[in-house]
């Protein structure tokens, strides 16, 4: 257990708020500068994406270390950090930061299906982060922290329910709380806010960079017949 657990273990503080619409800054009509292709292996990290391959957006703390989770997997054809699930458009880190902005911090995965299918892309997420800790990751504090799954059809938002009842059934029994990641649709990837591009891939520029890990150890039935 973290200090910082160990804090909220003898001290109730405030769970951070989400913004409002009203509330929201304004953020800008252009998108961010942002590099066309993967610092890792060369593939494009904006569409159109070669036939076939599919898309998951989730988030799930610091975007750093999601993301690098990611393209290390099998079946993963390119991925991309972003801002996803608020109000302000084409926002700057330091904006969502402020947690003004409604978004969360997110990895946009492409994927081969044939290799890696949807559900495995969120067996790794539900395994390699907590989804119990509502707005924060350890110690990364904020709205701008939150778990989340962006679905893009109704396919992708079933398995998200069904993953999400099924891992919370396996925390339970570990002993662990309700799961609290929120589950929305995304109309399209326009909602897919590109963050900086020295955001993109930066553990791959920065090996020794922050990489936080909130793993809970327990495992995801997916795939496992449970």
């Amino acid at each position: 257990m973290s200090w910082y657990d160990e804090l909220v273990g003898r001290v109730r503080l405030p769970e951070p708020v989400m913004v409002t619409r009203e509330q929201a800054l304004p953020g800008r009509a252009q998108p961010l500068v942002v590099p066309d292709t993967h610092y890792v292996n060369g593939h494009p990290i904006h569409p159109p994406f070669p036939d076939g391959m599919r898309v998951a957006v989730v988030a799930m703390g610091c975007f750093w270390g999601a993301e690098k989770g990611f393209w290390e997997l099998d079946g993963v054809y390119s991925t991309a950090v972003g801002y996803v699930g608020g109000y302000t458009p084409n926002p700057t880190y330091e904006e969502v930061c402020s947690g003004r902005t409604g978004h969360t911090e997110a990895v946009l995965v492409v994927f081969d299906p044939a290799v890696l299918d949807y559900a495995a892309v969120l067996r790794h997420f539900w395994e390699d982060h907590d989804p119990t800790q509502g707005m924060r990751q350890g110690n990364d504090r904020g709205t701008q922290y939150r778990s989340a799954v962006f679905t893009l059809d109704a396919e992708q938002a079933e398995i998200a329910a069904a993953t999400a009842a099924a891992y919370g059934m396996r925390l339970a029994e570990a002993g662990f709380g309700t799961i609290t990641t929120q589950i929305a649709p995304l109309a399209d990837l326009s909602g897919f806010y590109y963050a900086e591009g020295y955001h993109q891939q930066y553990l791959a520029k920065n090996p020794h960079g922050y990489c936080p890990v909130h793993a809970t150890g327990v495992s995801c039935p997916v795939g496992l017949g449970a």
